[in-house]
């Protein structure tokens, strides 16, 4: 009997890498949440030394523009620069942002399913194992792509171009894609088992409810 009881027990264990993706996820969204901020203030000022500009500019006489514009371009190129930059590294960051709620969901759906799963009579002990098994398989890899977001949120304050950091966003972004995938693909399979298991239509019909089977 002790015997049969392991694996339920093996599976029923508390999943450490849940929490470990949720403490990232919330590292990661909160570091992007203060940089969106910095840098959005940052556009607001350059975009306020913009207007001033251009509202001097129009108080000239036709024939001081010229000259003026010419004085004035040197001082002010490296603000058109910045806005340029700086707006290019906000959408950087709305990306990583996404990506990070994404694993967060990944991490919803996971405990959703599975705590439904756990307590579902249809499956045996070692199937159970086996299901946790590849739970932890999917969150060890959420884990990963999240050790990708620290490496771009970090390159913002290193010498990584954007090449580089673009394509670390899509590796990520891919990455996230999959592992979703996986994890509704695995989910839908056993839900579905489930359901063919079902001794009655109207146990059937239960199960379909419980899981949220159309």
């Amino acid at each position: 009997m002790a015997a049969a009881l392991a694996p339920v027990q093996s599976a029923k264990a508390a999943n450490p890498w849940a929490a470990i993706i949720e403490a990232a996820i919330k590292k990661v969204v909160k570091a992007v949440d203060l940089m969106i901020q910095r840098r959005q203030n940052r556009v607001i000022r350059l975009q306020n030394a913009q207007k001033a500009l251009e509202n001097a500019m129009a108080k000239l006489k036709l024939e001081q523009i010229a000259d003026w514009v010419k004085k004035q371009r040197d001082l002010y190129r490296e603000y058109y620069q910045e806005l340029k930059k700086v707006k290019a590294v906000i959408a950087y960051y709305f990306r990583i942002k996404e990506i990070a709620e994404k694993n967060a969901r990944l991490v919803d759906e996971y405990r959703r399913v599975w705590g439904l799963i756990e307590n579902d009579e249809n499956f045996t002990a070692r199937e159970l194992a086996y299901i946790h098994q590849v739970y932890v398989g999917i969150l060890e890899t959420s884990a990963k792509n999240l050790d990708l977001l620290a490496v771009i949120v970090r390159s913002f304050t290193t010498q990584m171009s954007d090449a580089a950091r673009l394509e670390i966003i899509e590796k990520a972004g891919r990455q996230v894609d999959e592992n979703l995938s996986d994890l509704n693909t695995f989910n839908r399979e056993n839900m579905l088992l489930s359901v063919s298991r079902s001794k009655t239509a109207h146990e059937a019909q239960v199960v379909r409810k419980l899981y949220g089977i159309q």
